[in-house]
C-alpha cells in the first residue's frame, strides 16, 4: 500500500513543483527567440542598470556567496562563475522585472533578496534584451544547460494551459 501511494504521490508532487517553477512564465515573459533581441542595446541598457551592483564585467560582489552584516547576500556574478544560468528565462526575467523580493515571494520563498523591481524603469523589452547581453557572455555549457532548464519550465506551463 505504501508503495502505491508514493507511486501515485511522486508524479503528482513532481507536476505541481513543475507548474510551480514556471508560475511566472507567460506573455509579459522573456521571448523563445534570442536573435530577436538587440545585444549591443543590452549591453548599453546593463552598464547603465546593472554595473553598479553587477559589476561592469558581470562579475558580481566580492564574497557574492557570503551575506554581508544586514543578511543580504550581495550581487551575485552574471558571468559563468555565477548561477544566472541555473534559471530559465521566466525566472531571470521575473526577478529582473519584478524585483528578487516579490518574484521569491510568489513562489514561497522566504528571502532578504536586494534585488530592486525594474518594471517601472525599464521596458519588458529592454529586460529582454539586458538578459540576451549577459547570456551572449556565456560559455557553451551554461547556454546548453540554461536553454534545458527554460525548455522543461516552458514545457511545465504549456501543460497548465
Amino acid at each position: 500500500m505504501r508503495l502505491r501511494t508514493f507511486a501515485v504521490a511522486v508524479p503528482v508532487l513532481a507536476a505541481g513543483a513543475l507548474a510551480f517553477v514556471g508560475s511566472f512564465a507567460g506573455s509579459n515573459g522573456p521571448e523563445a527567440d534570442p536573435a530577436s533581441h538587440d545585444i549591443a542595446r543590452g549591453e548599453t541598457l546593463y552598464a547603465a542598470n546593472c554595473a553598479s551592483c553587477h559589476g561592469a564585467d558581470l562579475e558580481g560582489q566580492p564574497e557574492w556567496r557570503t551575506p554581508g552584516p544586514e543578511g543580504r547576500l550581495p550581487a551575485p556574478p552574471h558571468d559563468d562563475s555565477g548561477h544566472t544560468w541555473h534559471h530559465p528565462d521566466s525566472m531571470l526575467f521575473a526577478y529582473t522585472k519584478f524585483g528578487g523580493q516579490a518574484t521569491l515571494a510568489e513562489q514561497g520563498v522566504e528571502f532578504d533578496s536586494g534585488m530592486p523591481a525594474f518594471e517601472n524603469t525599464l521596458s519588458d523589452t529592454e529586460i529582454r534584451d539586458i538578459l540576451a547581453f549577459i547570456k551572449s557572455t556565456w560559455s557553451p555549457r551554461a547556454h546548453a544547460v540554461q536553454a534545458e532548464r527554460t525548455a522543461a519550465d516552458e514545457s511545465s506551463t504549456e501543460i497548465r494551459k
